[in-house]
Formats: structure tokens, sequence, C-alpha cells
């Protein structure tokens, strides 16, 4: 226990050391409070009042409509500009001079044409804003509607009052039988933050022990080694070692999104951005939803991890590495992509319980589903303990292989000598 001791040491200080480590810790708070902060500061920015023109080239008091819609929108002021068809090139060169001058950001060309099959046409400094144009057009839609049912003598006032309900459906999550508090957008919020977290942690540190196991065997480094301690014991601690730092990281980067959440209020006041809770609230994350994450994060690093020091030691080089790697990211990827599809689409569906119960897969399925669906505890139960039981398994055939290949140079041994290396006692 003591040499395993030494090796997991030996990693977590090396690489808590590393550039690599210092940025990423540093990087993992910043975005989280930029996206914390973000909605503020959007909010805080879009209080600049835009200034569009509405270029009247129609035989109708049609852009007096779409003036008169626009100017419902707040920070948005709107002029009509009544203009002969002849004239219409000339004066929209002469307003594209004025937005160039910033003096307007905008102007939409309105005519008879638009009223008769919808074609309007708008120029600005913003017209690559997605949001903004599709609120001008949504206003646009508006005046239109009221014009073509004037015309036809419906009183628009009619239909406005008739279209005015507006339908807002709250969703709640049912635990065991009961309402919570949680929304079904907060839920889906959540699982999608435990999914992403836990995608890019195992993957990322699992291969780090790939790259730490090749590094080690390039440079000769693990004959001597192993010249100390058995293989096995080893790999185990490279592997714990590894996953401590990651572990440390993410203890580090959960209080800093503890800070910022509960302190977002305070914080944002000190960068000038007030009502930062209340532009983006953020929900509560039980302590049972924070322990399945850690523990499947534990268990789900351990599994992949063994696999990846597998393949370094079947490789000589760091491209052989790379390469050998693609199958075992494949084992996760899918995986991962399924129980985030299975999630959106049916979270209660047989393709989702089945996902929660593969050791392959449970890693992310299982905190997915205990977050978006009521998990009964002897589910959750029997899949940790498939999850153990897929543990052991890899474990006890990576440790196998990397008895054999961390000392083994040359040619990538074929899926048969590889066979032969885990069958050989």
């Amino acid at each position: 226990m003591r040499k395993i001791w030494v090796v997991v040491r030996r990693e977590f200080i090396e690489r808590v050391r590393t550039k690599w480590f210092l940025v990423s810790t540093i990087m993992g708070p910043l975005l989280m409070g930029f996206m914390i902060f973000l909605p503020a500061l959007m909010v805080s920015r879009g209080g600049a009042e835009r200034s569009i023109v509405v270029m009247d080239v129609t035989t109708s008091d049609f852009g007096q409509r779409v003036v008169d819609a626009l100017d419902v929108r707040a920070q948005l002021h709107a002029t009509r500009a009544v203009v002969e068809a002849v004239a219409l090139e000339a004066t929209a060169d002469s307003l594209a001079e004025a937005v160039g001058r910033k003096e307007l950001d905008g102007f939409v060309i309105v005519s008879d044409e638009t009223v008769e099959n919808g074609r309007a046409e708008y120029r600005g400094s913003n017209a690559s804003a997605q949001i903004e144009m599709e609120m001008l057009q949504h206003y646009l839609g508006q005046a239109l509607l009221t014009q073509r049912l004037s015309q036809v003598g419906v009183n628009p006032q009619l239909v406005a009052h008739a279209n005015s309900v507006t339908l807002d459906m709250r969703t709640v999550t049912i635990r065991g039988g009961e309402a919570t508090e949680q929304s079904g957008e907060t839920t889906f919020f959540v699982a999608y933050v435990m999914w992403f977290l836990l995608y890019m942690a195992i993957l990322l540190y699992g291969v780090q022990v790939l790259g730490a196991v090749v590094e080690e065997k390039s440079t000769r480094i693990i004959e001597v080694l192993v010249s100390s301690l058995r293989p096995f014991e080893l790999l185990l601690g490279k592997v714990i070692g590894v996953g401590a730092v990651g572990l440390f990281q993410l203890s580090i980067w959960a209080v800093t999104a503890r800070l910022l959440l509960t302190q977002r209020d305070v914080i944002g006041r000190m960068f000038g951005l007030e009502g930062s809770a209340e532009a983006f609230p953020l929900p509560e994350v039980p302590v049972a939803t924070i322990a399945v994450l850690l523990i499947y994060f534990v268990l789900g690093f351990f599994l992949y991890a063994a696999m990846f020091a597998a393949v370094a030691a079947m490789s000589s080089t760091e491209a052989e590495a790379r390469q050998a790697q693609a199958p075992v990211t494949i084992f996760f990827v899918i995986p991962s992509v399924l129980s985030l599809m299975a999630m959106l689409t049916e979270p209660d569906g047989v393709l989702f319980i089945a996902l929660t119960h593969i050791p392959l897969s449970s890693p992310v399925a299982m905190p997915l589903r205990w977050v978006v669906a009521d998990v009964p505890i002897y589910e959750l139960i029997g899949s940790i303990l498939l999850l153990v039981l897929g543990l052991l398994c890899v474990t006890w055939i990576a440790g196998r292989i990397y008895r054999v290949g961390i000392l083994m140079y040359g040619k990538r041994p074929s899926p048969k000598e590889v066979w032969r290396w885990v069958r050989a006692g």
C-alpha cells in the first residue's frame, strides 16, 4: 500500500504543478461567472435606444401602421418617411449614409407589394442580429395583418383582442408521487449541466492517464519503476493519482460555483450589474443529486481510466496511443450521446433504463435519469453494483494487459496477442 501511495502522490503533485492544471482551474470559474452574469450584462447593455426609419412607398396608410406597431417596443424609435417610387434608391442611399455615420440603426422599406405578397426589405448595421430581425419581422407581420383585415372590412381591434391571450403553461416535476419545487425547464438545465460535466471530466482525465503511461513508456522510465513495484500497483497508483487531481479540480470549481451563486448579487454590483439573480435565477441542487454525481464520476473515471491505461500499455509512441484510444472513446461517446437523446425523448423509456444499468453507459446515464425521473432506490443500488462489477472485470483485464504491455516495444500487438496476455497466469 505504501508503494501505491508513493505513485499516487507523485502523479498528483506533478499534475497539480503543471500550467495546464493552473490555467484550466482558473478558466473553469471564469466560464461559470460568464454564464451566470451574461444575462445581467445583456440586460444592462440592451438599454440603448434603436432608431429606424420606415420608408413608406405605399399608396395607403400602411407605413403609419408599421410605425405604430414598432413603437410598441421599448427602446425602439421608429419614424415614417413617405417616399415616391422614383426617389426610392436615392432616398435609400441617403439613409444608408446616415447609418454609416451612426445616426440611424437602419431602415425598412415597405410598399404596396408588401401588402399584397408580404415582401419587405430591411437595411441596417444590425441586420445580422437574428433576435432583433425576428422581432422586427413579428411586428411587421402584425401591421400587415391589421392592414389586410381593414381592407376586407374586418375590425382589427376585435381580432387583436382575440389573439391577445397567451398560454402560460407551468411544468412541475413529480418525485415519489408528490410535486416538487423544480419546473421542467429547471430539471432539464440541471440534467444537461451534469451531463456536460461528467462527459468532459471522465474523458479528459481518462486521456491524461493514457498520456502518463505513454510518456513513461516512451522514455523508458517505466523499466525503472517496475523494478521496485508490481505493474498492477503502478497502474492503480496512476489511476488513483490522476483521479484525485480530477476530484481536487472539480472541488475547487464546486466551491467557486457555490460562492458565485450565493454572492452573485454582491459580485454583480461590484461590476455595475444590478439584478443578477433576477436576470438568471438558478435552481437549487439537492445533496442527494451531488452525491450521485460524485459516485458515478469516481466509478466511471476508474472504469475508463483502466481502459485508457491498457491501451497506452499496448502502444510504443504517443501517435500509436492516440490511434488505439479511438475504440475506448467510442465506447464512451456513443452511450453518452444516446443517454442525452433518451433523456430528451423518453425519460422513462426502456432504452434510458437499460443505459442506466450497462456499466459502459451508466456513469453518465444514471445521474441524468436521477435528475429527470423518479428512480427507485433499488434501481440506483443495482446500477452501482453492476458498475462496480464491471469496474472490477475491466480493471482485472487491464491489469493483465498492462503487466505485459508496459515492457513491450515495437509493433503494436494484435487482438490475438492481447488475448494471450489476458489469459496468461
